[in-house]
């Protein structure tokens, strides 16, 4: 384990490890019950059980004409139309069957009658007066999703732990749950440290710039499903930084945004440890993001996880996404998803220096079976057009200084 005094820079892989593995060891936030758009984001906190069998009846996938298959195994073969079965109609009130040679006109979704085990397409049937000719063969079952296939009444449809999407939704919906059991969105507070910083709605002075770290972090953290409190920015002070730092720590998370380098006045380190900060790392070998810090503080008989990140822009953002993601999936309730990563062909030749691992943001495009990717223009960490022109970021292992035009390289999507 670190310590605040370290100097070795761990590797990307050890460092996602460590999170990986500290973020399995924390609990999640307390359930709620919420109505079913307002869960939308957020992570189940129960299973979802079928309230019946899934489909309640045997129904029928195509428009057409509910058969017997062995009627019609030679073809073209003429049945006798009995009837009509549109979807939800109730096939014992109208006593429809299908007897031998026999057919029923049914729609997708409609229930298949008694005596019937296969359905027909109507494009491959012709139909005059009460006569319907069959020009192709079924087999028993074709066109038919059986009685109870997708679901058993008390089977788990959407089981504990998935994120709330809109198929989680539509099956709530399905088994009439107008409200769910969520996990609370964990509360994340967000520092910004540095005297050259002023706030979005002032006119910053010649040397200071706006405070955009914190509105990004923010931004990313509700799209991860958590609830972002921006806190006062943190002047370059030691005892004002302390006292923002227990504010931030009665969070669930803290994020802190700057002062994490070496410089005169990057004091997170040092205030963290004089509150008796537990260090898992402070510095990782990749760039952008390489001063990134991971910790925790027990205090006040709660214990918080922090992450301090470097105050470039594109430096934040990059190491929110490797880092932060997998703690705070794991307080919002969320099982541990993997970094997306994928593979594209590289637009044009690129040149590095070796020693780390590079996440440089880039542009994805192309076709689907043929993704084309290339590196934005950028300035460095601090580029804020190159990131928010980006889509994506070319991923450069340590050992590589060089890639030519159409080679393979891997791609890590936002």
């Amino acid at each position: 384990m670190a310590t605040s005094s370290s100097t070795k820079l761990l590797s990307f892989a050890d460092a996602r490890q460590i999170v990986e593995r500290r973020a399995a060891t924390l609990s999640p936030t307390e359930p709620e019950l919420t109505g079913l758009l307002d869960a939308v984001g957020l992570v189940l906190a129960e299973d979802v059980l079928a309230d019946r069998d899934f489909p309640p009846f045997p129904r029928a996938t195509r428009d057409g004409f509910a058969v017997r298959a062995a009627d019609v195994q030679s073809v073209p073969a003429r049945l006798l139309r009995v009837g009509e079965i549109k979807a939800g109609a109730t096939v014992e009130a109208s006593g429809i069957s299908v007897g031998p040679g026999e057919a029923v006109e049914i729609m997708t979704g409609a229930p298949v009658p008694v005596g019937a085990d296969a359905v027909v397409m109507v494009e491959c049937t012709a139909s005059a007066n009460a006569r319907v000719t069959v020009q192709r063969a079924v087999k028993a079952g074709e066109n038919v999703v059986p009685a109870g296939a997708e679901a058993r009444r008390g089977d788990v449809m959407v089981p504990k732990g998935t994120r709330v999407q809109h198929a989680a939704v539509a099956v709530a919906a399905a088994v009439g749950r107008p409200e769910i059991a969520v996990f609370r969105r964990p509360r994340v507070a967000v520092l910004a440290t540095g005297d050259e910083l002023v706030d979005v709605n002032l006119p910053p002075g010649p040397n200071e710039i706006r405070n955009s770290n914190s509105y990004s972090l923010a931004a990313q953290v509700y799209e991860a499903g958590g609830e972002a409190v921006i806190l006062p920015v943190a002047r370059d002070d030691a005892a004002d930084l302390a006292l923002l730092l227990r504010k931030g720590l009665e969070a669930d998370l803290l994020l802190l945004s700057g002062g994490v380098s070496a410089g005169k006045y990057d004091l997170v380190e040092e205030v963290l440890a004089s509150l008796g900060a537990k260090f898992f790392f402070t510095g990782v070998a990749i760039q952008p993001g390489k001063p990134v810090v991971f910790g925790e503080v027990a205090l006040n008989g709660k214990t918080t996880p922090f992450f301090g990140l470097p105050g470039n822009p594109v430096s934040t953002m990059v190491t929110f996404q490797l880092f932060v993601r997998p703690v705070l999936d794991a307080l919002a309730g969320a099982k541990l998803e993997p970094l997306p990563f994928t593979q594209a062909i590289l637009k044009a030749a690129l040149s590095t220096k070796t020693g780390l691992t590079r996440f440089l943001p880039a542009k994805l495009d192309g076709a689907h079976d043929k993704p084309g990717v290339e590196l934005v223009q950028w300035q460095g960490s601090g580029d804020l057009m190159a990131a928010s022109t980006a889509n994506c970021y070319i991923v450069v292992p340590p050992d590589r200084e060089q890639f030519e035009a159409g080679e393979t390289v891997t791609v890590l999507l936002f």
